[in-house]
């Protein structure tokens, strides 16, 4: 095996070195199973909750695929569109409340599931536009959209999720034996089994943590009969991606809070390319960098719109593959080539989608709590590290405290036209609003008078200090 040109003594194989084909598929290997879970978790989710039913293994498999195709063009580059980078692209947890409430609004008007799939994934194509025009000018983009704002958003997106968390590990929507004590112990099962994988030493037990507890609760709910693979039979063997299968239709009230989380994505993904940069031990600064940024939240957006046009959710770049990087030592963008074929290969075998969407919601649930709590915790990890001035703490608090409050008593806004209702009774819409407004109209000299009183409290306390008289004996 040849050893790589990197001139780093803590990677292997550096971004441009060529891994021979058993080191670059052993590494792709560890980068699908630290990003396999996060890349089918939203679909299955949308898909249970928004009763989707015989469209999940199609849709599973289409969110395989699409992984794979963005993976590859994120590394591969094609002009301006990718970084670059052995960055791994899945579907993006951040958009999954506001696809819920855009398949509710269709719902609602009693749409049948391709009815609430055109709409879903008509949305998520025009709005994907927004991230793509958006990675031209993504370096000025942070003054407005700051990490205040930001973190404000992220923290509301998970604590909005905790509620489908818990409903299914009481059971799921509906569920006649919802709240049983068999339910509440498989989920247990599940946190446990994660926790006890997290506490191990070895890095790679703690990537599979997630797979471990699934899996171990897949296991116990099949020996108890809570699992059917009787409907597996009537599955195609393979699985063919047809543009727009379901048709391509656009509501407005949907479209808003979709375009919101675009932006605040195209965010993120910055954060995640310069994490990656610095394992790939590339620069952070200078043109190269902002080339490989704006390439890269380009590449976000164009494999969002391909995600749509192939029957899938958005799409961002993963964050955890960046541990998987420092693990192997192995940054070579030629491995995303490995990661794309074998998710690729995954999609084509609907299958694979028909075996998970039998997962009992419980165990589910006990698995995208852990997930859904750590999307709120690092929300607030946001907001804590940009400094919890005054100024922070109110613009945090109007906006948890509205996007919350619609959330959980819809009602307040039940006197309101039924358009503006499905826009701002989307908790990350008044909340994304509500802070993106604050963080511009609020003056920044609060932060200069919190501290001017500090250090005038400061210097107060210390003219009030006795003075030590020297007296001579």
């Amino acid at each position: 095996m040849a050893q790589g040109n990197s001139s780093s003594n803590d990677l292997v194989f550096g971004l441009d070195d060529r891994p021979g084909f058993s080191v670059s598929t052993f590494a792709a290997l560890q980068h699908v199973l630290a990003s396999f879970i996060g890349i089918i978790t939203p679909t299955l989710i949308v898909g249970g909750v928004l009763g989707l039913g015989s469209e999940i293994p199609y849709l599973v498999s289409m969110a395989l695929i699409v992984s794979g195709i963005g993976t590859f063009i994120q590394a591969r580059r094609f002009g301006p569109v990718g970084s670059g980078l052995l960055c791994v692209q899945g579907t993006s947890f951040a958009f999954l409340s506001s696809i819920l409430a855009a398949g509710f609004i269709v719902k609602n008007r009693g749409g049948t599931p391709e009815d609430i799939l055109a709409t879903i994934f008509g949305v998520c194509f025009l709005a994907a536009f927004v991230e793509i025009i958006l990675s031209r000018f993504i370096d000025k983009l942070k003054k407005i959209i700051t990490p205040i704002v930001t973190g404000t958003i992220i923290t509301l997106i998970g604590l909005h999720l905790i509620k489908i968390a818990m409903t299914d590990i009481a059971g799921g929507f509906g569920a006649p034996d919802l709240g049983s004590p068999v339910n509440l112990l498989l989920a247990a099962l599940v946190l446990i089994t994660i926790v006890i994988f997290n506490r191990f030493q070895v890095h790679m037990l703690r990537l599979s943590a997630v797979i471990m507890g699934l899996t171990v609760g897949f296991v116990v709910a099949w020996s108890m009969g809570k699992v059917d693979f009787s409907s597996l039979s009537t599955l195609p063997l393979i699985s063919v991606p047809v543009p727009f299968k379901y048709g391509f239709n656009f509501d407005l009230a949907a479209f808003i809070p979709i375009a919101i989380i675009y932006v605040i994505t195209a965010l993120e993904t910055t954060g995640d390319l310069t994490a990656n940069s610095m394992v790939s031990k590339q620069p952070v600064e200078g043109p190269l960098f902002i080339k490989r940024i704006k390439g890269g939240v380009m590449a976000d957006g164009v494999n969002s719109a391909i995600a749509s046009t192939l029957n899938s959710l958005p799409m961002t770049t993963f964050s955890q593959n960046n541990g998987v990087i420092q693990l192997t030592g192995v940054a070579s963008r030629y491995v995303a080539l490995f990661i794309a074929a074998i998710l690729v290969l995954l999609g084509l075998f609907p299958i694979i989608g028909g075996v998970l969407q039998q997962m009992p919601k419980p165990v589910l649930g006990g698995a995208t709590l852990i997930m859904f709590g750590t999307v709120a915790m690092a929300g607030v990890k946001i907001i804590a590290e940009s400094g919890l001035d005054r100024r922070a703490m109110f613009i945090t608090a109007i906006s948890i405290g509205l996007g919350l409050g619609v959330d959980f008593v819809p009602e307040v806004l039940s006197s309101m036209p039924d358009q503006m209702k499905s826009i701002i009774g989307n908790p990350l819409t008044i909340g994304a609003f509500s802070a993106i407004f604050l963080n511009i109209i609020l003056p920044e000299d609060l932060v200069e008078e919190e501290q001017e009183a500090a250090a005038q409290e400061q210097d107060d306390q210390q003219s009030a200090e006795p003075v030590p008289v020297s007296v001579d004996r």
